[in-house]
């Protein structure tokens, strides 16, 4: 049985390998396009039914015509792309949906000086969608429930604690020896590939160096929880976005340093 399920595995890697734009890393998943934009359409809704959206048109048509801009550079024309603007001015954040449904928080819409500052809030989360980010966390934590499972099966005939022990263990170390790295790595990527949005699409990737040290006087990571964090402390996010604006203007592509 192991040996049918691991050889079974063998071939959906296989079959199942991908190489991300921009960066070209090569990546893993297990869900289509189409069953990835139908997950986003359907959370889509039910945010929209759930969430208030901004009542204020003007921030709302800013955020759709900077988010449609970078949108049209991005070689999706394919994706229904979304851009709201959730009413929470204590929420500096964003975040993207599969399929390209975008959410920005008016918390951080209010911590964005100018339209490049934006620019490098909505190219970022374009970027997750393009990347296929979504997905290819949704395959790791397929990974990690089935490795549970196998280990498990492996431990059948073993005292029922020492499996339920091995079990938990399991869950933690793949959390944060699997998932956390991904989301780190998914967080910097995403810069890389928003930055290359930006450039093709007019915006000044300056600005990301700016938004995010602006972010950081506002409140920033604190050092000891980065660690357990999925996003970078934004010192480190500075740096790397330096190195990546360095390596643009050499006629290089970001993110592969």
């Amino acid at each position: 049985m192991l040996r049918l399920v691991c050889a079974l595995l063998l071939c959906s890697c296989l079959a199942a390998c991908d190489r991300v734009p921009v960066t070209e890393r090569k990546q893993f998943v297990l869900i289509s396009e189409s069953q990835e934009r139908t997950m986003g359409y359907n959370a889509a809704r039910q945010i929209l039914r759930t969430e208030p959206l901004l009542r204020d048109p003007a921030a709302q048509e800013l955020v759709k015509r900077v988010g449609r801009r970078i949108a049209a550079v991005s070689g999706q024309p394919d994706y229904d792309w979304e851009f709201h603007v959730i009413d929470n001015d204590r929420a500096m954040n964003a975040f993207c949906l599969p399929g390209g449904k975008i959410f920005v928080y008016s918390g951080l819409l209010k911590q964005v000086k100018s339209e490049d500052e934006l620019a490098v809030v909505m190219a970022h989360e374009v970027a997750h969608a393009l990347a296929r980010h979504g997905a290819e966390r949704a395959t790791l934590e397929m990974g990690a429930r089935l490795g549970g499972a196998l280990l498990q099966l492996a431990l059948g005939d073993e005292d029922p604690r020492i499996a339920d022990i091995a079990g938990r263990v399991w869950g933690y170390g793949a959390n944060l020896g699997l998932m956390l790295p991904y989301s780190r790595k998914h967080e910097y990527e995403a810069d890389a590939i928003g930055l290359a949005l930006m450039a093709k699409a007019g915006y000044d990737p300056q600005a990301a160096v700016t938004f995010w040290e602006g972010m950081r006087r506002a409140g920033g990571a604190k050092p000891v929880l980065a660690f357990l964090s999925t996003h970078p402390t934004d010192e480190k996010r500075v740096a790397r976005i330096r190195k990546d604006i360095e390596a643009m203007s050499q006629g290089q592509a970001p993110g592969k340093s």
